[in-house]
């Protein structure tokens, strides 16, 4: 029921930037984080950044500074802002969200980031 529609990914060259979105739509419409995970080829999935509803965010270290994280609670849509990616920076990026009552919640089906020159 509940479907998240993510969008932004492509291919970019080093130092270059992408705009992720993620529109969630259907179910109760309300979530205690948005995030974003990402998966490379041979490593797990690890969490990239997340936002809280009251808008506390919390980065992956080597993210910091160069990503931005941010939600529109009207839209129901997470972004995340990525510049000066890096090649180490490629991989399958995952939407998730999750209700205050619940330890998992939903995923996205991902989307390719690839940076390469």
């Amino acid at each position: 029921q509940v479907q998240l529609v993510e969008s932004g990914g492509g291919l970019v060259q080093p130092g270059g930037s992408l705009r992720l979105s993620c529109a969630v739509s259907g179910g109760a419409g309300s979530f205690y984080t948005m995030g974003w995970y990402r998966q490379a080829p041979g490593k797990q999935r690890e969490l990239v950044a997340v936002i809280i509803r009251g808008g506390n965010t919390n980065y992956e270290d080597s993210v910091k500074g160069r990503f931005t994280i941010t939600r529109d609670n009207t839209k129901n849509t997470v972004y995340l802002q990525m510049n000066s990616l890096k090649p180490e920076d490629t991989a399958v990026y995952y939407c998730n969200v999750r209700p205050a009552s619940a330890t998992v919640g939903y995923w996205g089906q991902g989307t390719q980031v690839t940076v390469s020159s």
